[in-house]
């Protein structure tokens, strides 16, 4: 009877080691090769499963670089450090990602319950970095119209072409080419602009990124057919913009995070299984 309930015991370590492993390989974007075929060449797991995980963390961490690198021109242009924030959170959450993915393999067949400790503390972490991240996009989501209505004006008009804010103006300059706008709310908007009323723009009534064709001196006539004139200005594309992409760092943040739970609970099996077996 006592042999019985020993090999029972061992089975479900067994059955439990092959779950966390199967886990690491789902989250992780497993390549379908790292597939144990017994605990005895468990040394050699940890290295065939590692690159999964490694492509996996720096898929992760596209997201927020792809934020900080490639959708960070209009970050200038905001008065909320929220959208950049959750960049910077995905990218920490990719790293950790990375490391994690390779120790639960070495925790899991080597049986290590104080590296399964840690593998617990890891994926708890990665849980709370991307709940936060998926919290702060939903959030800034919906204030993200308010902010652009009570800031975006006053930053392209004070700002736009004043010493010490190039990038504003680089950023103003290409969010009018870019999404074929003029002006915060529309091109009257820049009668208002500290940099029009200067003189320094050369007679210019709008700046020359407002033209459907850009030459030098072309903002000096804000006529239909030489700049653009949509509805609601430039605003409502920069919000459509960040909102697209605010969406996706939600959906990221939610959806590894719920993952991340059932790694929790058989890390926490495994743990509480092998220190049966020990006593």
């Amino acid at each position: 009877m006592g042999e019985f309930n020993e090999k029972k015991t061992t089975c479900g370590t067994v059955c439990l080691k092959y779950l966390l492993f199967t886990f690491n390989c789902c989250f992780w974007v497993s390549s379908g090769h790292a597939r144990p075929s017994h605990p005895v060449i468990c040394g050699s797991l940890p290295i065939v499963s590692s690159l999964p995980s490694l492509l996996a963390g720096l898929a992760v961490m596209a997201v927020g670089i792809w934020t900080l690198a490639l959708k960070s021109d209009y970050i200038s242009l905001l008065a909320s450090g929220t959208y950049l924030a959750t960049a910077y959170i995905l990218v920490v959450a990719g790293v950790v990602v990375m490391v994690t993915g390779v120790l639960g393999c070495c925790a899991t067949f080597k049986e290590r319950r104080n590296l399964l400790r840690l593998y617990f503390i890891l994926l708890l972490i990665i849980f709370l970095l991307e709940i936060i991240a998926g919290v702060l996009a939903y959030v800034y989501y919906q204030q993200l119209n308010a902010e652009l209505k009570e800031n975006l004006k006053d930053t392209m008009t004070k700002r736009y072409h004043q010493k010490g804010h190039e990038g504003v103006t680089s950023a103003v300059d290409k969010l009018q080419q870019e999404f074929h706008c003029c002006g915060s709310n529309n091109s009257q908007d820049w009668r208002d602009s500290e940099w029009i009323r200067s003189g320094e723009a050369g007679g210019r009534v709008v700046p020359d990124s407002c033209c459907k064709t850009v030459v030098a001196g072309c903002g000096q006539r804000d006529h239909a057919s030489n700049i653009y004139k949509v509805e609601g200005g430039c605003i409502s594309k920069l919000e459509t913009f960040i909102q697209e992409h605010l969406r996706i760092i939600g959906a990221v943040g939610i959806g590894i995070a719920c993952v991340q739970v059932f790694g929790m609970i058989f890390t926490c099996c495994l743990y509480k299984s092998l220190k049966l077996e020990h006593y």
